[in-house]
């Protein structure tokens, strides 16, 4: 195997989750030079003049500023990275002792990582929270306004990164040696504001005050290829080889996150991969006056990393995600390959050392990559290359819609990346004969397992590619895992049945009970003690308190506090004022037509035509307030138009006197992790209404549970086990079982059938139809009234009766106070299951190490 020792740190710097802050400076603290040199390394001292002092220090000789004459900006740039100074010690120490005692490292592999703010979690990790408060007091500052100056980083669309930055923070916090790797977006996922009740979707500058929690590392650049031909050529042990001749070239430069666990001294990596130009510019070409052109390489360049999930509805869009994917997948491998292990490391015994998670479909094409380093790069045969590939991969899939399942244009494949395509179609050959020789005669399955689709277009199924190659592939709810199984991928579950498991996803307690409820927290371990945070299966030490009256009582008065906070910041926040008191019925999560947030709507315009109809007295009306919180894809026209409609019933509500006092919509732009902490807290029923077989897992729905609210949802994701766990007179079920879905569809849905049969339904279609909440304008109205009446995919008039059964049995159980508070009790206690720690142990067992 050839290495290039000029490229790497020397050898035994294993797992090198913190590399060379400056690599000019040989011996300093960033650097150790002895197996010893990071034992004397230590933060700033843990006392509140320590704290202060550095934070001073940061001030001053960083930022160059005297505390007098600094900005709030420079202050709170001043106080993170203070906090980031004592991470930094743990950082150097972790990476120190996993050199020493080398193991088998998790690297994550995912295209988004949905972080949240980074201060509080940090503090939270160290234990820092009172003494960075008394410090900041002390010097006349406001804590809490220099907290909430931090902009969060938009590196995710929802649940998939929320829940990757849930997991990495679970690896850290059980101190697995483990490594995040994904791109680091210039622009997250975009802004959403409201124009008129229509999205519009704004850059999200998350870098406009600067990025205190990342490290930048230029000296590590990873350089990547693209387009160009192949050739075959004789090597110099006279072996026919093939090689890559690409035609253009872009270099990965990585930037480092630090993620902490929970007060155990343990700092992970993650390390995001931003996209520069080789040669950036052109000074000749300046000269003549084409400034543009001067600098045309680095601005194509510039765009792999510029946005996450660019629209992709263009050839140059899906052209652009491709590259993307390559991009960070092979600036990782690359990284682990030739910077993390040792410089003399046999390459066939990498499984020993580790095994790669691909978060879905985004990062597959690390598996022709891995092929192409160790065969090209580093001299193996193809047998040799297969073996190890084989053993260092699994993949998670997140959904149960065949079309989220990504394909790439063989086209497209060979004209960006032809080596891989190379590589690829001898996978498939060999796989196919593999399948074959099982299935003898049977050549619809093997066109049906084929890696390549021939129609509509010849295509490369990257779900199929991460299954043969993967060394398990799982789901992420038991139900999603058995229809993983037997209904999107049967074929491959009767080759290799084993290779099948399930993971049910999880949150972090950390961020979504410990950060986002800090009353309900303190509450918990003033009744069961300390400790639950990192063991919450601890949460069913709650139970017998579901019936103390004096434990309730508290419970009631967190959950009002949290209303209280949420009331006052999105009026602060969005200028929305919410009822006092009314019941809060939240949905939120990303707009897709397969959640059914057109079903809450239906169910909204209802009660909205009941109350003004009178048809139902208004004393047997409940109060609400619903809250929707959703962005729709830029080029989602159908979402769009969902979320315009929401908003024209939200505005006619609240203009409407004879029903203010009794229910209020509100849809707050721009919903994130930054509020998802302040609502999840305050809410009383969680809709999770998705169409039974469609939901892959959902997090969302552990963490409203996980805070004490109740659950109104089909048999659908983990919906199930939540079920399962807290007991059906606790949880709200209703609508059709999956295989009465599929029996439905199998029969023929004609969703017109339901409407003309139902005259609750069809009143409140006719109500949104009429323009009645669109200022008469029937048009307005038109694109989501047609396809719920023609289409509806997801069968939402098929279980609106069932839907509003249940939202009835909802009403009666809110107005006994007592007997809710048990039930939100007893969610909280039994919910323990939902730990991402728990996941992670999951995973550890049946796929990472599992125990022979």
């Amino acid at each position: 195997m050839s290495h290039d020792p000029s490229d790497r740190p020397s050898a035994g710097w294993l797992a090198d989750e913190t590399p060379r802050l400056d690599s000019s400076v040989k011996g300093s603290a960033f650097e150790p030079t002895s197996p010893r040199a990071t034992e004397t390394v230590v933060g700033p001292e843990r006392t509140v003049d320590g704290f202060a002092k550095a934070f001073l220090d940061e001030l001053n000789f960083e930022a160059g500023v005297a505390l007098k004459r600094s900005t709030t900006t420079d202050q709170y740039l001043a106080l993170a990275r203070t906090i980031r100074g004592y991470l930094m010690a743990d950082w150097l120490r972790t990476a120190e002792r996993r050199r020493q005692n080398p193991t088998k490292m998790v690297g994550y592999l995912s295209a988004e990582y949905l972080l949240g703010r980074q201060m509080g979690n940090s503090l939270l990790a160290t234990d820092l929270g009172d003494i960075a408060e008394q410090a900041m007091t002390s010097l006349g500052l406001d804590f809490n306004l220099l907290r909430a100056q931090e902009i969060e980083p938009g590196l995710g669309n929802g649940g998939l990164g929320r829940l990757a930055a849930c997991f990495i923070d679970s690896l850290a916090s059980m101190d697995v040696p483990s490594i995040g790797y994904g791109i680091r977006y210039e622009y997250g996922i975009f802004r959403q504001t409201f124009e008129e009740g229509r999205q519009v979707e704004v850059p999200d500058a998350w870098l406009s005050l600067g990025a205190p929690w990342e490290f930048p590392h230029p000296d590590r650049a990873v350089q990547v290829n693209f387009g160009g031909t192949t050739e075959q050529y004789i090597d110099g042990d006279g072996r026919t080889r093939r090689r890559w001749l690409p035609a253009w070239n872009v270099q990965g430069i990585p930037y480092h996150y630090m993620v902490p666990g929970y007060q155990n001294g343990v700092v992970n990596t993650l390390r995001l991969w931003s996209a520069r130009a080789t040669q950036e510019f052109d000074l000749k070409i300046f000269n003549s006056g084409d400034y543009a052109e001067a600098v045309r390489a680095q601005t194509f360049a510039e765009n792999i990393s510029k946005v996450l999930y660019p629209e992709d509805s263009t050839p140059q869009g899906r052209e652009l995600r491709l590259q993307q994917q390559y991009f960070f997948v092979a600036c990782s491998l690359k990284d682990f390959i030739d910077r993390t292990l040792e410089e003399d490391f046999d390459l066939t015994r990498l499984d020993e050392r580790i095994i790669f998670q691909l978060n879905d479909t985004h990062p597959v094409i690390a598996i022709p990559e891995m092929m192409r380093l160790l065969m090209d790069e580093h001299d193996m045969e193809w047998a040799a290359a297969w073996e190890v590939t084989s053993k260092c991969f699994a993949y998670t899939c997140h959904t149960l819609l065949p079309e989220a399942l990504e394909v790439w244009p063989v086209e497209l494949m060979t004209r960006l990346l032809p080596r891989h395509m190379e590589i690829i179609y001898r996978i498939n050959e060999e796989f196919l004969d593999t399948v074959r020789e099982a299935f003898p005669g049977d050549e619809l399955r093997v066109r049906r397992m084929s890696v390549i689709q021939e129609h509509p277009e010849r295509a490369v199924r990257m779900a199929n590619l991460a299954t043969v190659a993967g060394v398990k592939v799982n789901g992420v709810a038991a139900l999603h895992s058995e229809l993983l199984r037997d209904k999107l991928l049967p074929d491959f579950a009767a080759l290799w049945p084993n290779k099948f498991t399930n993971v049910t996803n999880g949150v972090t307690p950390r961020r979504f009970i410990r950060l986002a409820n800090q009353q309900l927290s303190t509450l918990i371990t003033d009744t069961i003690g300390p400790g639950w945070e990192t063991d919450l299966e601890r949460l069913r030490e709650l139970e017998p308190y579901a019936d103390d009256a004096a434990f309730t009582e508290s419970f009631r008065q967190v959950k009002q506090a949290n209303k209280d906070r949420l009331r006052s910041i999105l009026s602060q926040r969005d200028g929305i004022e919410l009822p006092e008191h009314a019941m809060l019925d939240v949905m939120v999560k990303r707009l897709h037509e397969y959640k059914r947030q057109t079903l809450k709507l239906l169910h909204i315009v209802s009660m909205y035509d009941d109350i003004t109809s009178g048809r139902v007295r208004r004393e047997d009306v409940v109060p609400r307030t619903f809250v929707f919180g959703a962005k729709a894809a830029p080029g989602y026209f159908m979402a769009k138009e969902i979320i315009f409609l929401i908003n024209s019933v939200a505005k006619t509500i609240a203009q409407d006197p004879r029903v203010t006092d009794l229910m209020a919509v509100a849809f707050p732009a721009n919903y994130n992790v930054t509020l998802a902490n302040k609502l999840i807290p305050a809410a009383d029923l969680s809709e999770q209404i998705s169409l039974a077989g469609k939901e892959a897992s959902g997090t969302g729905n552990m963490k409203f549970a996980l805070n004490g609210a109740l659950t109104i949802g089909t048999d659908d994701g983990a919906n199930v086990e939540i079920r399962e766990l807290v007991g059906d007179e606790n949880f709200f079920l209703f609508g059709m079982l999956e295989p009465e879905v599929a029996a439905l569809a199998d029969r023929g849905y004609t969703p017109s059938s339901f409407y003309e049969s139902n005259p609750a339904l069809k009143r409140a279609i006719d109500l949104l139809a009429s323009g009645h909440f669109t200022g008469g304008d029937r048009s307005l109205a038109a694109p989501v009234v047609d396809d719920l009446l023609y289409k509806d995919r997801f069968m939402a008039l098929a279980d609106f009766q069932s839907y509003l059964d249940a939202q009835a049995r909802v009403d009666a159980a809110y107005r006994d106070v007592d007997g809710w508070t048990r039930s939100a009790v007893l969610n909280v206690a039994r919910s323990g299951f939902f730990s991402s720690d728990r996941s992670m142990r999951d995973y550890l067992d049946r796929i990472w190490m599992p125990k022979s």
